[in-house]
């Protein structure tokens, strides 16, 4: 189960954010009882423990260069549906595409829906609270979340399960649901082992359009309309500036789509009934400025798959594009930040100013505008450039607090965000987490570096 040979630590040294951490040696369970070995012998040794899944971080939370990385990927994948109580409890390990797929079998809907669904796991994905497109119309992870199984950082394995009340005024707030205390704790409070979800029945249809615009702001606009108008309801309303909808365009190995747009955003539509709503659609797109004309429609699972697909190309372009640069200290350097979305082309104007003022290109900009949630990426060469890009997403990050948002909206601090925390939190909510974290891990064993 540990393995201490460089060519095995090297192999879990690297995750989707580009920073490499090189464990002092990686543990591979099996099974609970593995963990369970594994933590107690950690805990008395007073070694520290990184839990890892499928690697998908952005933010460098699931490699370490301090202790044990310990990979769930060996665990037994279990997924048991309960069609009848519309619940599915799932092992750390499932990747979540599968899980989605195995409750669509029963007329069910899971729905979580991060973009590295094919590749990240349950484990990952309630480390991090992690959403996605269709996050517009379902939330995020927690709020579907119904109950986790987790090792604690004594090796104690403990079952905790929402309360099954409406009211309850049992003490402070933070401590009536010990579920939320590791849904987005990034493996620094415990470790995952199973996670129950509650679903949702699973729409007859779901149809996807994807609308070029003009102008950027026409496309912000649509996006506000859609958001308000009862005339249309979008489950998801995804956004790709110039640069961006030219990625998604070479995917398609379609040179004259979208040619002159500035941007396009991407909406899908769900429903009971089997037809799609597409005059209502058409009707909206062309009173809000949209190239009808030149719009694509996505219907059925595998045209659905096909527009995930293209959507995808984007930061798997931006990831292409820093590649051969990790060697020189270069890097991709990305953004989750969100704002009231009637703050989002404000947000976005102070990010073009920032970079302005830093003499740097502007970010590439897409993702999910209908939660006021856009990621930016930029590719630094080597450190110079990684600073100057880094100090715009600082520059960036307080207009947009200013605006009323966050630092981090979906993937999570890690290690390479922590910086910018202390932007968002003063030093009282810090103490509140060190309370936590001392009542859960007092030895500080579980996943050094992440968000402290």
């Amino acid at each position: 189960m540990t393995a201490t040979a460089e060519d095995v630590r090297r192999s879990y040294a690297r995750d989707a954010s580009g920073m490499t951490m090189l464990p002092d040696a990686v543990l591979r369970p099996r099974d609970e009882a593995d963990v369970v070995d594994a933590i107690r012998a950690a805990a008395s040794a007073g070694t520290t423990i990184t839990v890892a899944g499928a690697q998908t971080s952005t933010t460098g939370a699931s490699i370490t260069d301090r202790g044990a990385l310990m990979s769930l990927r060996a665990l037994d994948a279990r997924v048991r549906v309960d069609p009848v109580a519309r619940t599915v409890r799932a092992s750390c390990g499932v990747i979540v595409a599968d899980l989605r797929r195995a409750c669509a079998e029963q007329g069910l809907l899971f729905t979580p829906d991060p973009t590295s669904d094919e590749s990240c796991t349950v484990g990952g994905a309630v480390a991090c609270n992690a959403s996605g497109a269709r996050s517009f119309a379902y939330g995020a992870t927690r709020p579907h979340v119904a109950a986790l199984r987790v090792a604690l950082a004594d090796g104690r394995v403990e079952e905790y399960r929402r309360p099954r009340i409406g009211k309850n005024t049992a003490g402070y707030l933070p401590v009536q649901d010990p579920v939320d205390w590791f849904i987005g704790s990034e493996g620094t409070l415990g470790v995952v082992l199973e996670a129950e979800f509650s679903l949702l029945p699973l729409p007859a249809r779901t149809t996807g359009l994807a609308v070029p615009f003009r102008r950027e702001a026409d496309a912000l606009g649509f996006v506000l309309a859609a958001r308000e108008d009862p005339a249309v309801r979008p489950v998801c309303l995804e956004y790709t500036d110039a640069e961006a909808t030219g990625f998604m365009r070479r995917a398609a190995d379609d040179e004259g789509w979208a040619r002159g747009a500035a941007a396009m955003v991407y909406v899908e539509d769900s429903g009971d009934s089997p037809e799609a709503p597409l005059d209502d659609w058409l009707s909206f797109i062309e009173s809000h400025g949209g190239l009808a004309d030149d719009l694509r429609v996505f219907e059925g699972d595998a045209a659905l798959r096909e527009a995930r697909r293209l959507r995808h190309a984007v930061p798997s372009a931006m990831h292409e594009r820093a590649a051969p640069f990790l060697a020189k200290g270069g890097r991709r350097v990305s953004t989750d930040w969100a704002v009231p979305v009637r703050h989002m082309s404000g947000a976005l104007d102070a990010s073009r100013r920032a970079a302005d003022a830093r003499g740097i290109e502007h970010a590439v900009t897409y993702g999910h505008v209908g939660d006021g949630h856009p990621h930016q990426n930029w590719v630094a060469r080597d450190p110079d450039e990684l600073a100057a890009r880094e100090g715009c997403v600082e520059d960036t990050l307080r207009e947009v607090l200013a605006r009323g948002g966050t630092v981090a909206a979906e993937h999570g601090i890690g290690k390479l965000k922590k910086r910018w925390l202390p932007l968002q939190l003063g030093e009282r909510q810090f103490s509140m987490m060190r309370a936590m974290k001392h009542a859960l891990d007092p030895q500080g064993l579980l996943a050094p570096g992440n968000l402290w």
